[in-house]
Formats: C-alpha cells, sequence, structure tokens
C-alpha cells in the first residue's frame, strides 16, 4: 500500500514522515524525492504502509492537515508507467 504526501514542507525529512505515519501503522518504505540537477526536495512524498486499514487510516486523518506550515493532500498512490523501467512508480491519485 503507498500513500501519495503533496503540498509536503521542503523541511520536511524521511524520520519526520516516519514519525507521524507510524501513528497509523507500521510504515514499510519511505521515499522523498529530490531534484535531480539541485538536490533539492521536490515537496511530496510516498510513504508505504503495511496493510490497508493503517493506509486508510493514515489518509483519513492527514489529508488536509496543517504540518510544518503546509495543508498537506494525502491520498492513495496509483501506480504509473514508469518511464526509466527502473522500478516501480507512483502519482496522486487526483489532481
Amino acid at each position: 500500500m503507498t500513500i501519495y504526501i503533496g503540498n509536503l514542507s521542503f523541511q520536511a525529512t524521511e524520520d519526520d514522515l516516519r514519525e507521524v505515519f507510524s501513528d497509523y501503522g507500521e510504515v514499510a518504505r519511505i521515499s522523498l524525492p529530490t531534484d535531480r540537477e539541485t538536490g533539492r526536495k521536490r515537496g511530496f512524498a510516498f510513504v508505504e504502509m503495511k496493510d490497508e486499514a493503517s493506509e486508510d487510516a493514515a489518509i483519513a486523518e492527514l489529508d488536509g492537515a496543517e504540518w510544518l506550515g503546509r495543508e498537506l493532500k494525502v491520498n492513495k498512490a496509483k501506480p504509473r508507467e514508469n518511464r526509466s523501467g527502473d522500478g516501480k512508480s507512483y502519482t496522486s491519485s487526483s489532481f
């Protein structure tokens, strides 16, 4: 199960995300993409939870919540075609 987190503060770290999302269940993996050229965080992340119930609870509680000065956009990530062919790729399920 993977969750998309948008409108994320550029100061947020993987540890910050793990702390917040672990309140809802076991976190399996966190991806905090950075810009290839600048190394700067891109303002979104993906959190993979161990089960769907944990994912649903996190989405229900955190979508629209203010965190680190930003209103989070939290929803289920949907797989998209990976252009580079090097593994899974996800995107937000709503725009």
